[in-house]
């Protein structure tokens, strides 16, 4: 897990041996199990992640109990409510395991004496949140744009393997769609 964020890093700023290892000191390693919440609407939110192995999905639940996938989350990928994180606050989603997922925790403390302690970071830091951002934009877009069959073509294309570890119940909420809809799309 520790060469995969390596290699991530690598192709935004190049670390020597010894900076790479600063920056292992600010993570801790968590594991969790399937089905298990990494944390819940309403709690504390002290770590961003970073996925070393595992799929999460990070999920808003509406006062009618309504669940709304709002992204999936799966190695090498970064997940958090960043809203509460950045904040200090608590989540106003949850973060649920669909596979055992281990993880690498940074603290928001971590984070600024990580950026400070190897200052190439802040430019991988800063790179990670403009694609984050990018990605919501073009998700937004993509609800707001493009039919539903279109979506589900994008996320063919962009994610073949997340079509294969999610079920379809998950697969249409994130999508937008029922799920007798989402049946019709893939036939």
């Amino acid at each position: 897990m520790e060469q995969q964020l390596k290699k991530q890093i690598d192709r935004v700023v190049e670390l020597t041996p010894e900076e790479f290892s600063v920056v292992l000191v600010h993570f801790t390693v968590k594991t969790f199990k399937k089905r298990q919440y990494v944390f819940r609407k309403g709690e504390r939110v002290d770590y961003a992640y970073y996925v070393g192995q595992g799929l999460l999905k990070l999920i808003h639940t509406d006062d009618m109990a309504r669940e709304y996938i709002v992204s999936f989350a799966m190695e090498d990928w970064w997940e958090s409510d960043f809203m509460a994180y950045f904040d200090r606050g608590t989540a106003s989603m949850s973060l649920k395991c669909l596979e055992d997922t281990v993880v690498l925790c940074l603290s928001l403390d971590n984070y600024q004496k990580l950026r400070k302690e190897v200052p190439k970071m802040e430019r991988f830091l800063l790179e990670k949140s403009n694609r984050g951002f990018i990605a919501s934009q073009q998700r937004i877009l993509s609800l707001m744009t493009l039919s539903a069959k279109e979506r589900y073509d994008q996320l063919l294309a962009q994610y073949p393997s997340l079509l294969q570890r999610v079920s379809k119940t998950q697969l249409a909420s994130y999508l937008g769609v029922s799920r007798e809809t989402l049946s019709r799309l893939s036939s």
